[in-house]
């Protein structure tokens, strides 16, 4: 159960990197138009924004990262709890006043992984 708990953690931890690669790097290209369903003038009137949101999702990539790298179960599972909850938070608040489909790309993945770490604790 551990396996499958640190898999979803790894694969939440990778789509915030895809999510930090896109905001701040291509959020005017091709790619961050598609991901982000932009026009090039909102993306280029929104590209200071999405930079700094970037960043903060590399915070959160790293502290999932942070929890998979921790030696001790018990504060790998306390890391885990806290970076997965703010996943979820935003996911929730992303999917309430930008778009619902946040719910399944960000929340629900991040409810998964928290889940089911905890079950594997149990």
């Amino acid at each position: 159960m551990i396996a499958v708990a640190n898999t979803l953690i790894a694969l939440v931890a990778a789509l915030h990197v895809y999510f930090l690669i896109v905001e701040m790097f291509l959020w005017t290209r091709p790619l961050g138009l598609k991901t982000f369903r932009n026009t090039p003038e909102k993306a280029a009137g929104s590209a200071v924004l999405a930079a700094n949101q970037g960043l903060y999702n590399g915070f959160l990539a790293a502290g999932l990262i942070w929890s998979l790298l921790q030696p001790d179960p018990a504060v790998a599972l306390q890391l885990a709890t806290f970076f997965l909850g703010c996943v979820i938070v935003a996911g929730l608040y992303g999917g309430w006043s930008v778009s619902r489909r946040i719910l399944y790309v960000q929340a629900a993945p991040a409810a998964l992984a928290l889940i089911l770490a905890w079950l594997a604790k149990a």
